[in-house]
């Protein structure tokens, strides 16, 4: 079967049990092939796809990287052939630098495998995912999370707050004001904040059928905050948005640790994503004393 630029479809809410049902046994590391991350940064991406001999195909674009492949899923024995029609794609698309972006280490082995001279890699390090452990984020014990716990008994010792689930249409409403407030307040020349919230604001009222869980926390019956993400597989979770008052002191802490404590206590990891090499982001999400940084890599067939 050809593939040609034609077969691929942008990415709707329709799509996802086709998605669900190469992603069934979601086996990734990082948090990007899930639906809910490609629905929510579907516009900003240009997510489209498509199925040929048997495999879901995932492509992005944007003006910055040019269109690019992420990993195949669900090929059988023919991965040598799909690699090359997808090549041959690239080769003819007007704006394409690289053939595969987001891969995990594990695929980039089978490939240098299959083309052991034909393989030029990099990593892709601003991109590289923070990966904790959840019983870190439940207990904050030891000196590490010293300043985290402090945070969180300070919040709940000086507020009023009551938490709710993100379960009905109310709270939903609740937690899109409270990111259009946050957005706002820091990101109205910021593209990526933008895209961010539209995904926010056209995923959280489908809650339930994309499959994410969250918390609001109300503070003098005013929201003020709220978490939200989803369990990957039977190994770890990942938090999507966080997004808060902050003039509420240790409301992140407080949200991060029950968000962690009412939804991923039966998984031993917690994605917290990438940090765009934002020196802000990149402090932040060390100061959650991550274990590993689970790296994405940028591939060429030479």
């Amino acid at each position: 079967m050809v593939v040609k630029f034609t077969d691929f479809k942008k990415l709707t809410l329709e799509d996802r049990d086709i998605f669900q049902e190469y992603l069934k046994d979601y086996e990734f590391n990082t948090y990007e092939y899930s639906f809910l991350t490609l629905y929510v940064w579907r516009k900003m991406f240009n997510v489209t796809f498509c199925i040929t001999d048997d495999a879901l195909i995932i492509k992005k674009f944007t003006d910055k990287t040019g269109s690019y492949f992420m990993q195949p899923i669900g090929y059988k024995n023919n991965l040598k052939d799909l690699v090359l029609k997808l090549d041959d794609i690239k080769k003819n698309e007007e704006k394409s630098e690289n053939l595969f972006r987001d891969i995990e280490m594990p695929f980039l082995y089978k490939l240098l495998d299959i083309f052991p001279k034909k393989i030029c890699f990099c990593e892709d390090k601003n991109n590289f995912d923070y990966i904790c452990r959840s019983k870190d984020l439940i207990l904050l014990s030891g000196g590490n999370f010293h300043r985290k716990k402090n945070k969180y008994n300070q919040f709940v010792n000086n507020y009023k707050y009551h938490v709710k689930e993100l379960d009905n249409n109310s709270v939903v409403e609740d937690c899109i004001y409270i990111s259009q407030k946050w957005f706002e307040e820091r990101g109205n020349n910021d593209s990526m904040l933008k895209y961010e919230l539209d995904g926010i604001k056209e995923a959280l009222p489908n809650f339930d059928l994309l499959g994410i869980k969250g918390v609001a926390v109300y503070i003098d019956n005013k929201i003020s905050g709220f978490t939200a993400g989803e369990k990957l597989n039977s190994k770890m979770g990942v938090i999507h948005f966080e997004k808060a008052d902050t003039f509420y002191n240790g409301i992140y802490e407080f949200m991060n640790k029950t968000f962690v404590e009412k939804y991923f206590s039966d998984v031993e990891y917690v994605n917290m994503q990438e940090d765009l090499g934002i020196k802000g982001l990149r402090k932040a999400k060390k100061a959650y004393n991550p274990v590993k940084l689970e790296k994405k890599f940028i591939v060429n067939l030479i």
